[in-house]
Order: structure tokens, then sequence, then C-alpha cells
């Protein structure tokens, strides 16, 4: 996204954990690519950069809340620390971000803010029950806030990609510690796709940057993309099993109601 940023002519403040990952942007566009290190999970840190980028430029019209990563294992297999982290980095990292940036949105009148979830934000597997609890408690904060923020002409989108081939799966992934009580359980069926030898993921990093670009320029902001066909595809299936669930319900939530009249 950086990349396609940059080359057409916008610029961008990227943070990243290793500056020397991006040497060759820095070094392409030196007047328009400016590089902050960041750890998402320090608070402190997250308004800073935040409070610095917006007194240096003015105006930032798109806000990408990107930062991320994978945890595999059954819920029983994961430390507290594993647990702790990638809540402080998908969820609460991300909360942070969209809270600093939003007083700079109001003061300039607008702007878009894009957060990067998955179709695991709709769509639950066995295995990975932390990074679907973080992506499912994103997208809850993100549609709740998109409503606080509408009046103040700031849109908000919810970005859910199916599997991509990126470093995610091949290389940011986090496994945990196996037990043998689980050997063949659904919890370990990510071991396969985790595998590139079975086949790499369908997703094109390019392609999705550019259509979460693309959205940009769609008024009114839409809430939700979903990038990828057989994510869109999971996605339909999960929420129509949910929804055929809850219309079997109608006479169990009456029976809790006052009656009529009382």
């Amino acid at each position: 996204m950086t990349e396609q940023l940059l080359a057409r002519g916008d610029r961008v403040v990227g943070t990243v954990l290793k500056p020397e990952a991006v040497a060759d942007l820095r070094a392409q566009y030196p007047d328009t690519y400016f590089c902050r290190v960041l750890d998402v999970t320090d608070g402190a840190a997250v308004r800073a950069v935040v409070d610095d980028s917006f007194a240096e430029f003015g105006r930032i019209d798109v806000i990408v809340s990107n930062a991320g990563y994978g945890l595999f294992g059954a819920a029983e297999e994961l430390n507290d620390p594993q647990v702790e982290h990638i809540i402080a980095t998908n969820l609460t990292g991300s909360i942070r971000l969209i809270r600093a940036a939003l007083p700079h949105l109001r003061a300039q009148g607008g702007g878009r803010v894009i957060q990067l979830s998955s179709y695991g934000g709709q769509v639950a597997a066995a295995g990975n029950s932390l990074y679907h609890a973080t992506k499912w408690g994103i997208e809850g904060f993100c549609e709740s806030m998109a409503q606080e923020v509408a009046p103040f002409g700031i849109g908000v989108t919810i970005v859910e990609p199916g599997g991509a081939r990126t470093e995610f799966r091949y290389g940011s992934a986090q496994v945990a510690t196996p037990l043998p009580a689980y050997e063949g359980n659904p919890a370990h069926a990510f071991l396969k796709m985790l595998d590139p030898k079975n086949g790499l993921a369908p997703g094109d990093p390019a392609r999705m940057a550019r259509r979460i670009i693309d959205s940009v320029e769609t008024n009114p902001a839409p809430l939700r993309m979903v990038l990828g066909s057989l994510a869109l595809q999971s996605t339909i299936t999960a929420v129509r099993k949910r929804l055929e669930n809850f219309e079997t319900q109608t006479e169990l939530a009456a029976s809790t109601d006052f009656p009529p009249g009382e």
C-alpha cells in the first residue's frame, strides 16, 4: 500500500518496528516518505507519533491501522504472555492509534479511518481463538465508533481480507507449544495452512492494497469491505448460519419479556 501511494505522489507517514525494512523506500522517496519507529503496545509512543505527525504536516487525510499478527494453537496451549501481547498489539494497539487520531481528524473537519481486520472478524475457526478475539473486538469498537464520528465527517472502513501471500502465514505467524492431547484435534488444522508446500494463499496483496486505496474515494465510507472470493463466501455462510440460529429463538427471547401491559 505504501509503495502504491508513494508511486502516485502521496505523502506517507509510515510506522515500522525495523526501519531497515523500508530503507529502499526512504532512499527512493526522501521527500514524501516519513518513517517513524513505533511499537503500538506503547501507548505513550502511539500518541506522541500521532500528535507529532499532525503537527508536522498540518493535515492527514487517512489513518490506516494495520498492526497485527496471527497466533495459532488451542486456547489451552496458549500462555499468558502470548495472550496479553496479541491483545496489546491487535486490539489495544489499534484502539490507541485511532483514539489518538480522532481529535485531529475532528479539528481538521473530517478524514478516513481504515482498520485492517480479517474475514476472521466474522468467521471463527478452531486454533485461532485469541486472533479471533482481537478481530471480533476491533470490529465491534469500530462499528460503534463509526456512528460517533460520522457527524464530524469522519468515515470508518473495516477491511476484512482473506488469505493473502504476505508474511502473515509464512513469516510473522506465532504458534503455541502443542499439547499431546490436541494431536489430531481441529485446533491443529492450521498447521496445514501454514505450510506453503500445501499451496499458497489465493489473495494478491497488491490488488488488495489497490482496492483499499480506492475505497477512500467512496462516500459514504463503506463500513465493511471483504477482500477475496473465498473470504466472502465463508463470511456469507457463517452469517447465514448465525441468522438461522437467531431465528429459531423467537419464542425463547419473548418468554423473558414482561407480558403486555405489565
